[in-house]
């Protein structure tokens, strides 16, 4: 166990979870939803290998709000390790730029 109390097992099927989150580019702008800052939480129980995504979109009115989650899921679900993948969009609080990372801000010219 880590500091934060969890294995090393845990980080690193998280860090994995993460990255299959970076290989999902939004439909709308080129950055992949964790950069987004669309990926509001993450629970992983590595030992049963479930993950709960707490998300959202840019907009509500999206229009790939309806099949995104899945589209999300399925490239969860392909991380070796994860049995079962389940997103959740969120509205509250409202996604907002300042949950972009430094390198979203570059790529998209808002630094």
């Amino acid at each position: 166990m880590n500091r934060t109390g969890k294995s090393l097992m845990h980080n690193l099927l998280e860090e994995q979870v993460i990255q299959a989150l970076r290989e999902i580019r939004d439909p709308e702008l080129p950055v992949n939803i964790y950069d987004l800052g669309l990926i509001y939480d993450l629970d992983l129980d590595a030992a049963s290998g479930t993950v709960v995504i707490k998300m959202t979109l840019t907009a509500p009115a999206c229009p790939v709000a309806q099949s995104f989650p899945a589209t999300v899921e399925c490239a969860v679900r392909q991380v070796p390790g994860i049995r079962e993948a389940r997103v959740e969009l969120v509205w509250d609080p409202p996604w907002s730029r300042e949950r972009m990372s430094e390198a979203a801000r570059l790529t998209l010219g808002m630094y």
